[in-house]
């Protein structure tokens, strides 16, 4: 065998060793180079819209949680915070006054109450009252009706005696005496009886009277009747006294509500960072009138940095989240970060896409799927914040 066939084969059994060895260190190895640094990019937009008054910071400036931002003209929003206060004010004022009026309509409502049923009374003792005093008027008239009945037919008899005395008198037959006596009778008996007729007058006068107070006292009857039936309709005013006072209340809370949303835009009037990240895509100039919701710049947290793989479906049949990796980076001369695999995603990123492949044509042509593998980076990797959010990377995934 000559020296060159020797060193044929000595080449390439060094090249099949080589190749043996490559494999071996490779086995429970997956790698990509599909794969790139992602963050949180937080667009930053105005809640309010307005007149920017100052920006205060520049693009790929990095700023704590809490710091401003940009400011808008607040003025607007001052004006309508004093007026949902004023507002609010006299919604507080109606309501104290409203509900002031419930116990004083509680209270006059019943004492109305009251006072109308002793009305009613009083005017039906009235009424029982009037007619016990025609009653007795009307008793009064008949017996003074009867009396000069009685009266008038002695007054007639006495008349007779005398004329009949006059004519025995006339001739001597009785003493003078007598005849006198009996004329003293017969007037006397005039007069009874005419007294008895101004009785009888006086009686019916008194009727008269008793029915007129008995008129009187039916009409007040009436009169109280109408008044109870009036005050037994009050509660319905304290229904709706109570009412308003509801009213009243529910506008204090809808004025206090807008002296809530009114406080709310003035400090929206305010932007500030919400977390600590670097500014980017600065869109927003002092004088530039912005709308609510318009995107003004973003905000990344570089902190919060990962790296998301796109590996083959064929590569996944070992991986699992907690897997120690290792991160090659193409922006810093394939400068090596460690980590582990934090979670696989549940589709393809084909799925994902806007326009994910429809296979249902029947030309279907077998392509080999990639999957989004979600790898976090070991605590302290990354103090200078080196890895941006688009970076290439080519993560390793060591499955054995």
């Amino acid at each position: 065998m000559s020296s060159r066939v020797r060193i044929i084969a000595a080449v390439a059994v060094v090249a099949l060793l080589a190749t043996a060895v490559w494999l071996w260190l490779r086995r429970g190895v997956e790698s990509t180079d599909d794969a790139q640094v992602d963050a949180y990019v937080t667009p930053v937009a105005s809640r309010v819209g307005g007149t920017v008054l100052r920006v205060s910071v520049a693009d790929n400036q990095q700023v704590e949680a809490g710091a401003l931002l940009v400011e808008i003209d607040p003025r607007d929003y001052e004006v309508a915070l004093d007026r949902a206060r004023a507002e609010l004010a006299n919604a507080e004022a109606e309501s104290l006054a409203a509900n002031a009026n419930v116990p004083i309509t509680s209270t006059t409502t019943s004492n109305t109450v009251s006072a109308a049923r002793g009305g009613v009374e009083r005017a039906r003792g009235a009424v029982v009252e009037a007619e016990h005093g025609l009653e007795a008027a009307k008793a009064r008239l008949a017996v003074a009706q009867a009396r000069k009945r009685e009266l008038d037919a002695t007054a007639v008899k006495d008349a007779r005696d005398v004329e009949r005395l006059k004519g025995l008198l006339a001739k001597d037959e009785i003493p003078q005496q007598q005849y006198d006596t009996a004329v003293a009778q017969a007037e006397s008996s005039r007069a009874a009886a005419d007294s008895a007729a101004s009785q009888i007058t006086e009686a019916e006068a008194a009727i008269r009277v008793a029915d007129s107070r008995l008129s009187q006292a039916r009409a007040g009857e009436s009169q109280a009747a109408a008044e109870l039936n009036t005050a037994h309709t009050a509660p319905e005013q304290v229904a709706i006294t109570r009412a308003r006072a509801a009213s009243a209340a529910a506008r204090v809370k809808q004025a206090a509500a807008s002296v809530k949303q009114a406080e709310l835009n003035l400090e929206y009037a305010t932007v500030k960072a919400t977390f600590k990240g670097t500014v980017s895509r600065k869109a927003v100039q002092p004088g530039q009138v912005v709308q609510p919701g318009q995107p003004m710049m973003t905000l990344i947290p570089l902190e919060q940095v990962w790296i998301t793989a796109n590996f083959k479906e064929t590569q996944l049949e070992d991986m699992r989240p907690g897997q120690r990796a290792q991160v090659d980076v193409d922006a810093y001369g394939g400068r090596s970060f460690t980590g582990k695999v934090d979670s696989i995603a549940a589709a393809t990123g084909a799925r994902f896409s806007l326009l994910p492949p429809e296979n249902a044509s029947g030309n279907f042509v077998k392509v080999v799927q990639r999957v989004p593998v979600k790898i976090v980076l070991d605590n302290g990797q990354d103090p200078e914040h080196l890895l941006r959010p688009g970076m290439s990377v080519t993560p390793t995934v060591y499955t054995k």
